[in-house]
Protein backbone atom coordinates (compact mmCIF):
# COMPACT_ATOMS: atom_id res chain seq x y z
CA UNK A 1 0.00 0.00 0.00
CA UNK A 2 2.99 2.34 0.48
CA UNK A 3 3.30 3.09 -3.24
CA UNK A 4 -0.45 3.62 -3.79
CA UNK A 5 -1.25 7.32 -3.98
CA UNK A 6 -4.76 8.79 -4.15
CA UNK A 7 -5.07 12.12 -5.96
CA UNK A 8 -6.89 14.18 -8.56
CA UNK A 9 -6.76 12.73 -12.09
CA UNK A 10 -5.52 15.46 -14.45
CA UNK A 11 -7.16 16.10 -17.81
CA UNK A 12 -4.13 14.73 -19.67
CA UNK A 13 -4.94 11.30 -18.14
CA UNK A 14 -8.49 11.01 -19.52
CA UNK A 15 -7.38 8.25 -21.89
CA UNK A 16 -6.03 6.32 -18.90
CA UNK A 17 -9.51 6.51 -17.33
CA UNK A 18 -11.05 5.08 -20.49
CA UNK A 19 -8.40 2.37 -20.74
CA UNK A 20 -8.96 1.30 -17.13
CA UNK A 21 -12.74 1.25 -17.68
CA UNK A 22 -12.26 -0.96 -20.76
CA UNK A 23 -10.07 -3.29 -18.70
CA UNK A 24 -12.47 -3.48 -15.75
CA UNK A 25 -15.66 -3.88 -17.78
CA UNK A 26 -14.19 -6.08 -20.58
CA UNK A 27 -15.13 -3.61 -23.31
CA UNK A 28 -13.49 -1.80 -26.19
CA UNK A 29 -15.32 1.37 -27.10
CA UNK A 30 -15.31 2.93 -30.57
CA UNK A 31 -13.21 6.03 -31.26
CA UNK A 32 -16.41 8.08 -31.55
CA UNK A 33 -17.71 6.91 -28.18
CA UNK A 34 -14.31 7.46 -26.52
CA UNK A 35 -14.31 11.04 -27.75
CA UNK A 36 -17.79 11.56 -26.29
CA UNK A 37 -16.64 10.05 -22.99
CA UNK A 38 -13.56 12.32 -22.94
CA UNK A 39 -15.77 15.38 -23.27
CA UNK A 40 -18.01 14.16 -20.46
CA UNK A 41 -15.06 13.32 -18.18
CA UNK A 42 -13.50 16.74 -18.74
CA UNK A 43 -16.51 18.23 -16.92
CA UNK A 44 -16.39 15.75 -14.01
CA UNK A 45 -14.57 15.70 -10.69
CA UNK A 46 -12.02 12.85 -10.91
CA UNK A 47 -10.32 10.82 -8.15
CA UNK A 48 -7.64 8.26 -8.93
CA UNK A 49 -5.34 5.80 -7.18
CA UNK A 50 -1.89 5.55 -8.74
CA UNK A 51 0.66 2.79 -8.40
CA UNK A 52 3.72 4.91 -9.15
CA UNK A 53 2.55 6.52 -12.45
CA UNK A 54 -0.06 3.90 -13.39
CA UNK A 55 -3.75 4.58 -12.76
CA UNK A 56 -5.18 1.53 -10.94
CA UNK A 57 -8.40 2.91 -9.43
CA UNK A 58 -10.79 5.70 -10.34
CA UNK A 59 -14.07 7.49 -9.64
CA UNK A 60 -15.52 10.29 -11.75
CA UNK A 61 -18.40 12.43 -10.46
CA UNK A 62 -20.81 14.49 -12.56
CA UNK A 63 -21.97 17.73 -10.94
CA UNK A 64 -25.71 17.11 -11.06
CA UNK A 65 -28.71 18.89 -9.64
CA UNK A 66 -31.28 16.27 -8.63
CA UNK A 67 -34.99 16.83 -8.05
CA UNK A 68 -36.09 15.93 -4.52
CA UNK A 69 -39.57 16.35 -3.02
CA UNK A 70 -40.31 20.06 -3.05
CA UNK A 71 -37.07 21.18 -4.67
CA UNK A 72 -33.63 20.00 -5.74
CA UNK A 73 -30.17 19.41 -4.33
CA UNK A 74 -26.61 19.25 -5.70
CA UNK A 75 -25.67 15.62 -6.26
CA UNK A 76 -22.46 13.82 -7.22
CA UNK A 77 -23.31 11.36 -9.99
CA UNK A 78 -20.63 8.66 -9.83
CA UNK A 79 -19.37 7.22 -13.11
CA UNK A 80 -16.42 5.21 -14.49
CA UNK A 81 -15.90 3.57 -11.08
CA UNK A 82 -13.22 0.91 -11.56
CA UNK A 83 -10.29 -0.85 -9.92
CA UNK A 84 -7.67 -2.69 -11.92
CA UNK A 85 -7.99 -6.49 -11.54
CA UNK A 86 -4.39 -6.59 -10.31
CA UNK A 87 -5.26 -4.32 -7.37
CA UNK A 88 -8.58 -5.73 -6.14
CA UNK A 89 -9.24 -6.46 -2.46
CA UNK A 90 -6.71 -3.92 -1.26
CA UNK A 91 -9.20 -1.29 -0.02
CA UNK A 92 -8.86 1.04 -3.00
CA UNK A 93 -12.59 1.51 -3.57
CA UNK A 94 -13.17 2.27 0.13
CA UNK A 95 -10.41 4.88 0.08
CA UNK A 96 -11.78 6.53 -3.04
CA UNK A 97 -15.33 6.56 -1.67
CA UNK A 98 -14.15 8.22 1.55
CA UNK A 99 -12.33 10.86 -0.49
CA UNK A 100 -15.41 11.35 -2.68
CA UNK A 101 -17.64 11.97 0.36
CA UNK A 102 -15.08 14.40 1.80
CA UNK A 103 -15.16 16.36 -1.44
CA UNK A 104 -18.96 16.28 -1.50
CA UNK A 105 -18.98 17.86 1.97
CA UNK A 106 -16.56 20.56 0.82
CA UNK A 107 -18.68 21.34 -2.27
CA UNK A 108 -22.02 21.27 -0.43
CA UNK A 109 -23.31 18.16 -2.22
CA UNK A 110 -25.60 16.39 0.23
CA UNK A 111 -26.35 13.51 -2.15
CA UNK A 112 -24.42 10.99 -4.22
CA UNK A 113 -25.94 8.68 -6.80
CA UNK A 114 -24.97 6.01 -9.30
CA UNK A 115 -26.24 3.27 -11.60
CA UNK A 116 -24.86 0.05 -10.16
CA UNK A 117 -23.04 -2.40 -12.43
CA UNK A 118 -23.11 -4.90 -9.54
CA UNK A 119 -25.73 -4.47 -6.83
CA UNK A 120 -23.70 -6.32 -4.19
CA UNK A 121 -20.91 -3.74 -4.19
CA UNK A 122 -22.58 -0.49 -3.21
CA UNK A 123 -24.77 -1.36 -0.23
CA UNK A 124 -21.71 -1.58 1.99
CA UNK A 125 -20.86 2.02 1.04
CA UNK A 126 -24.24 3.37 2.13
CA UNK A 127 -26.03 3.31 -1.23
CA UNK A 128 -29.49 1.86 -1.84
CA UNK A 129 -31.97 2.00 -4.74
CA UNK A 130 -33.74 5.34 -4.36
CA UNK A 131 -35.89 4.76 -7.43
CA UNK A 132 -37.21 1.71 -9.25
CA UNK A 133 -38.20 1.24 -12.86
CA UNK A 134 -40.02 -1.21 -15.06
CA UNK A 135 -39.99 -2.29 -18.68
CA UNK A 136 -43.32 -1.97 -20.49
CA UNK A 137 -44.20 -3.71 -23.77
CA UNK A 138 -47.17 -3.02 -26.03
CA UNK A 139 -48.37 -5.57 -28.56
CA UNK A 140 -49.03 -3.21 -31.47
CA UNK A 141 -50.24 -5.77 -33.99
CA UNK A 142 -53.65 -4.25 -33.32
CA UNK A 143 -54.71 -0.72 -32.29
CA UNK A 144 -53.97 0.24 -28.71
CA UNK A 145 -57.10 -0.21 -26.61
CA UNK A 146 -57.66 2.74 -24.24
CA UNK A 147 -60.06 3.49 -21.41
CA UNK A 148 -59.76 7.29 -21.85
CA UNK A 149 -60.08 9.63 -24.81
CA UNK A 150 -56.71 10.72 -26.21
CA UNK A 151 -55.87 14.43 -26.48
CA UNK A 152 -57.08 15.58 -29.94
CA UNK A 153 -54.36 18.16 -30.56
CA UNK A 154 -51.97 17.50 -33.47
CA UNK A 155 -48.67 15.65 -33.38
CA UNK A 156 -45.61 16.82 -35.26
CA UNK A 157 -42.06 15.61 -35.84
CA UNK A 158 -39.34 18.07 -34.91
CA UNK A 159 -35.64 18.27 -35.61
CA UNK A 160 -33.18 17.44 -32.82
CA UNK A 161 -31.64 20.92 -33.07
CA UNK A 162 -34.94 22.46 -31.92
CA UNK A 163 -35.67 19.85 -29.28
CA UNK A 164 -34.03 21.37 -26.16
CA UNK A 165 -36.09 24.57 -26.47
CA UNK A 166 -39.33 22.74 -27.27
CA UNK A 167 -38.98 19.76 -24.92
CA UNK A 168 -37.20 21.49 -22.04
CA UNK A 169 -40.27 23.11 -20.40
CA UNK A 170 -42.21 19.81 -20.51
CA UNK A 171 -39.29 17.94 -18.96
CA UNK A 172 -38.82 20.58 -16.23
CA UNK A 173 -42.52 20.46 -15.35
CA UNK A 174 -42.25 16.69 -14.98
CA UNK A 175 -39.10 17.03 -12.87
CA UNK A 176 -40.95 19.21 -10.40
CA UNK A 177 -43.54 16.45 -9.90
CA UNK A 178 -41.23 13.42 -9.73
CA UNK A 179 -38.13 13.25 -7.51
CA UNK A 180 -34.99 11.58 -8.81
CA UNK A 181 -34.44 13.46 -12.06
CA UNK A 182 -31.46 15.50 -13.23
CA UNK A 183 -31.46 19.11 -14.40
CA UNK A 184 -30.36 19.45 -18.02
CA UNK A 185 -28.62 22.20 -19.92
CA UNK A 186 -28.63 22.48 -23.70
CA UNK A 187 -25.35 20.59 -24.01
CA UNK A 188 -26.70 17.67 -21.94
CA UNK A 189 -29.82 17.53 -24.12
CA UNK A 190 -27.75 17.47 -27.29
CA UNK A 191 -25.04 15.01 -26.24
CA UNK A 192 -26.75 12.72 -23.72
CA UNK A 193 -30.46 12.71 -24.57
CA UNK A 194 -30.83 13.33 -28.29
CA UNK A 195 -27.51 11.96 -29.58
CA UNK A 196 -28.06 8.40 -30.72
CA UNK A 197 -25.40 5.71 -30.57
CA UNK A 198 -25.74 4.20 -34.04
CA UNK A 199 -22.88 1.68 -33.69
CA UNK A 200 -25.27 -1.20 -34.34
CA UNK A 201 -27.14 0.48 -37.18
CA UNK A 202 -30.29 0.47 -35.08
CA UNK A 203 -32.03 3.41 -36.71
CA UNK A 204 -32.50 7.14 -36.38
CA UNK A 205 -33.77 8.93 -33.31
CA UNK A 206 -37.20 10.53 -33.83
CA UNK A 207 -38.82 13.28 -31.76
CA UNK A 208 -42.59 13.82 -31.79
CA UNK A 209 -44.36 16.56 -29.83
CA UNK A 210 -48.04 17.15 -29.15
CA UNK A 211 -49.56 20.62 -29.36
CA UNK A 212 -50.68 23.30 -31.76
CA UNK A 213 -47.88 24.78 -33.92
CA UNK A 214 -46.53 27.86 -32.18
CA UNK A 215 -47.96 26.83 -28.81
CA UNK A 216 -46.08 25.25 -25.92
CA UNK A 217 -45.79 21.46 -26.23
CA UNK A 218 -48.03 19.42 -23.94
CA UNK A 219 -45.92 16.29 -24.28
CA UNK A 220 -43.27 14.55 -26.34
CA UNK A 221 -41.69 11.22 -27.11
CA UNK A 222 -38.13 10.40 -28.18
CA UNK A 223 -37.79 6.99 -29.85
CA UNK A 224 -36.18 4.95 -32.59
CA UNK A 225 -37.25 1.93 -34.63
CA UNK A 226 -34.88 -1.00 -34.21
CA UNK A 227 -34.53 -3.74 -36.82
CA UNK A 228 -34.91 -7.29 -35.46
CA UNK A 229 -33.51 -10.26 -37.38
CA UNK A 230 -36.33 -12.55 -38.51
CA UNK A 231 -39.09 -10.38 -37.02
CA UNK A 232 -40.83 -7.04 -37.46
CA UNK A 233 -38.99 -3.92 -36.24
CA UNK A 234 -39.56 -2.78 -32.65
CA UNK A 235 -40.31 0.78 -31.51
CA UNK A 236 -37.85 1.57 -28.69
CA UNK A 237 -38.99 4.45 -26.46
CA UNK A 238 -36.14 6.52 -25.01
CA UNK A 239 -38.26 9.08 -23.18
CA UNK A 240 -41.95 10.00 -22.98
CA UNK A 241 -43.25 13.02 -21.07
CA UNK A 242 -46.82 14.28 -20.87
CA UNK A 243 -48.59 16.93 -18.82
CA UNK A 244 -51.80 14.87 -18.55
CA UNK A 245 -53.09 11.34 -19.02
CA UNK A 246 -54.90 12.19 -22.32
CA UNK A 247 -51.63 13.58 -23.73
CA UNK A 248 -49.80 10.40 -22.68
CA UNK A 249 -52.57 8.33 -24.28
CA UNK A 250 -52.11 10.16 -27.59
CA UNK A 251 -48.36 9.59 -27.58
CA UNK A 252 -48.60 5.87 -26.72
CA UNK A 253 -51.34 5.46 -29.34
CA UNK A 254 -49.07 7.09 -31.93
CA UNK A 255 -46.18 4.75 -31.08
CA UNK A 256 -48.44 1.69 -31.33
CA UNK A 257 -49.72 2.81 -34.74
CA UNK A 258 -46.33 3.11 -36.51
CA UNK A 259 -46.50 1.05 -39.68
CA UNK A 260 -44.45 -2.12 -40.21
CA UNK A 261 -43.81 -2.64 -36.48
CA UNK A 262 -45.55 -4.97 -34.04
CA UNK A 263 -44.11 -4.08 -30.63
CA UNK A 264 -43.42 -0.95 -28.56
CA UNK A 265 -40.90 -1.22 -25.71
CA UNK A 266 -40.28 1.33 -22.96
CA UNK A 267 -37.14 -0.02 -21.28
CA UNK A 268 -37.28 2.25 -18.22
CA UNK A 269 -40.68 3.54 -17.10
CA UNK A 270 -42.01 4.58 -13.67
CA UNK A 271 -43.78 1.90 -11.65
CA UNK A 272 -46.88 4.12 -11.51
CA UNK A 273 -46.92 4.94 -15.25
CA UNK A 274 -50.55 5.95 -16.03
CA UNK A 275 -50.39 3.80 -19.16
CA UNK A 276 -50.76 0.76 -16.91
CA UNK A 277 -54.14 2.05 -15.74
CA UNK A 278 -55.64 3.64 -18.85
CA UNK A 279 -54.73 0.71 -21.12
CA UNK A 280 -57.97 -1.24 -21.64
CA UNK A 281 -56.28 -4.62 -22.19
CA UNK A 282 -53.44 -5.59 -19.85
CA UNK A 283 -52.69 -8.59 -22.07
CA UNK A 284 -51.77 -6.01 -24.73
CA UNK A 285 -49.77 -3.78 -22.34
CA UNK A 286 -47.50 -5.78 -20.03
CA UNK A 287 -44.80 -5.11 -17.47
CA UNK A 288 -42.02 -7.52 -18.42
CA UNK A 289 -39.39 -6.47 -15.87
CA UNK A 290 -39.02 -4.52 -12.62
CA UNK A 291 -35.63 -3.43 -11.30
CA UNK A 292 -33.72 -1.04 -9.00
CA UNK A 293 -32.73 2.08 -10.93
CA UNK A 294 -30.86 5.06 -9.46
CA UNK A 295 -28.91 4.23 -6.29
CA UNK A 296 -28.76 7.00 -3.68
CA UNK A 297 -26.43 7.87 -0.80
CA UNK A 298 -27.12 10.60 1.77
CA UNK A 299 -23.68 12.12 2.24
CA UNK A 300 -25.07 14.82 4.56
CA UNK A 301 -28.21 13.45 6.22
CA UNK A 302 -29.13 16.70 7.95
CA UNK A 303 -28.86 18.78 4.76
CA UNK A 304 -30.79 16.19 2.75
CA UNK A 305 -33.68 15.86 5.22
CA UNK A 306 -34.07 19.58 5.87
CA UNK A 307 -34.01 20.45 2.13
CA UNK A 308 -36.95 18.27 1.05
CA UNK A 309 -40.66 18.95 1.57
CA UNK A 310 -42.86 16.92 3.91
CA UNK A 311 -46.44 15.78 3.28
CA UNK A 312 -47.48 15.63 6.95
CA UNK A 313 -46.14 16.64 10.36
CA UNK A 314 -43.83 14.16 12.08
CA UNK A 315 -41.73 14.21 15.25
CA UNK A 316 -39.56 11.11 15.50
CA UNK A 317 -36.20 10.11 17.00
CA UNK A 318 -33.95 8.23 14.59
CA UNK A 319 -30.86 6.20 15.47
CA UNK A 320 -28.84 6.32 12.25
CA UNK A 321 -25.83 4.07 11.67
CA UNK A 322 -23.26 5.33 9.17
CA UNK A 323 -19.70 4.05 9.58
CA UNK A 324 -18.65 5.75 6.35
CA UNK A 325 -19.56 9.32 7.36
CA UNK A 326 -19.27 9.69 11.15
CA UNK A 327 -21.13 13.04 11.16
CA UNK A 328 -24.28 11.16 10.10
CA UNK A 329 -23.93 8.53 12.83
CA UNK A 330 -25.93 8.94 16.03
CA UNK A 331 -29.35 9.70 17.47
CA UNK A 332 -31.30 12.61 16.01
CA UNK A 333 -34.76 14.14 16.43
CA UNK A 334 -36.47 14.82 13.11
CA UNK A 335 -39.23 17.39 13.41
CA UNK A 336 -40.79 18.04 10.03
CA UNK A 337 -43.96 19.18 8.33
CA UNK A 338 -45.30 21.39 5.54
CA UNK A 339 -43.44 24.38 7.03
CA UNK A 340 -40.01 22.70 6.91
CA UNK A 341 -37.81 20.46 9.04
CA UNK A 342 -35.19 20.43 11.76
CA UNK A 343 -32.77 17.58 12.51
CA UNK A 344 -30.86 17.83 15.76
CA UNK A 345 -28.80 15.49 17.98
CA UNK A 346 -30.69 14.12 20.97
CA UNK A 347 -30.27 11.81 23.94
CA UNK A 348 -33.94 10.73 23.75
CA UNK A 349 -34.65 7.02 23.14
CA UNK A 350 -34.71 5.99 19.49
CA UNK A 351 -38.09 5.25 17.95
CA UNK A 352 -36.55 3.85 14.74
CA UNK A 353 -33.07 2.42 14.21
CA UNK A 354 -31.80 2.23 10.64
CA UNK A 355 -28.63 2.17 8.59
CA UNK A 356 -27.94 4.97 6.14
CA UNK A 357 -28.76 2.82 3.05
CA UNK A 358 -32.32 2.36 4.35
CA UNK A 359 -32.61 6.11 4.87
CA UNK A 360 -31.50 6.57 1.26
CA UNK A 361 -34.07 4.04 0.04
CA UNK A 362 -36.98 5.95 1.57
CA UNK A 363 -35.63 9.51 1.12
CA UNK A 364 -37.29 10.25 -2.25
CA UNK A 365 -40.55 8.57 -1.26
CA UNK A 366 -40.03 5.36 -3.19
CA UNK A 367 -39.70 2.72 -0.44
CA UNK A 368 -42.02 2.86 2.59
CA UNK A 369 -40.25 2.63 5.93
CA UNK A 370 -42.90 0.10 7.02
CA UNK A 371 -41.71 -2.24 4.26
CA UNK A 372 -38.16 -1.98 5.56
CA UNK A 373 -39.40 -2.76 9.08
CA UNK A 374 -41.24 -5.82 7.75
CA UNK A 375 -38.04 -6.91 5.98
CA UNK A 376 -36.05 -6.67 9.22
CA UNK A 377 -33.87 -3.84 7.91
CA UNK A 378 -35.30 -1.13 10.19
CA UNK A 379 -36.07 -1.65 13.88
CA UNK A 380 -39.25 0.02 15.12
CA UNK A 381 -38.96 0.66 18.87
CA UNK A 382 -42.17 2.74 19.13
CA UNK A 383 -45.26 1.20 17.49
CA UNK A 384 -46.57 3.43 14.73
CA UNK A 385 -43.30 5.35 14.25
CA UNK A 386 -42.75 3.91 10.76
CA UNK A 387 -46.31 4.79 9.70
CA UNK A 388 -45.89 8.36 10.96
CA UNK A 389 -42.62 8.78 9.06
CA UNK A 390 -44.13 7.25 5.90
CA UNK A 391 -47.03 9.72 5.99
CA UNK A 392 -44.53 12.58 6.11
CA UNK A 393 -42.28 11.15 3.36
CA UNK A 394 -45.17 10.45 0.97
CA UNK A 395 -45.05 11.94 -2.53
CA UNK A 396 -47.93 12.19 -5.02
CA UNK A 397 -45.90 10.35 -7.68
CA UNK A 398 -43.22 7.73 -7.21
CA UNK A 399 -39.62 8.86 -7.77
CA UNK A 400 -38.30 8.00 -11.20
CA UNK A 401 -34.93 8.05 -12.93
CA UNK A 402 -34.41 6.60 -16.38
CA UNK A 403 -31.28 8.44 -17.50
CA UNK A 404 -28.37 5.99 -17.23
CA UNK A 405 -25.61 8.54 -17.72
Amino acid sequence: MVSLDIREIPEEHLDQILDLADLAFHEKESDEKRERFRESLSRCDRIGVYDDDTLVGQIAAHRFSLSVPGGELPCAGLDFVAVAPTHRRRGLLARMMAEQWRRCAQAGRALSCLWASEDAIYGRFGYAPGTEGCTVEIDSRRPLALRIAPDPRPLRLIDAAKAPVVLGPVYEAGRALRPGRFARDEEWWAKNVLAFDDDDDEGTVRIVVLGEPGAAAAGYVVYHVEAVTGASPVVEVHELEADSAPVAATLWDYLASIDLTDKVVGRVRPLDDPLLLFAADRDQVRVTKQFPALWMRLVDVRAALTARSWAAPVDVVLAVRDPGVPANDGRFRLTAGPEGATYTPTEAPAELTLDVPELAACYLGGTPVARLVAAGLVVEHTPGAAARLDAALRTDLLPFAHEDY
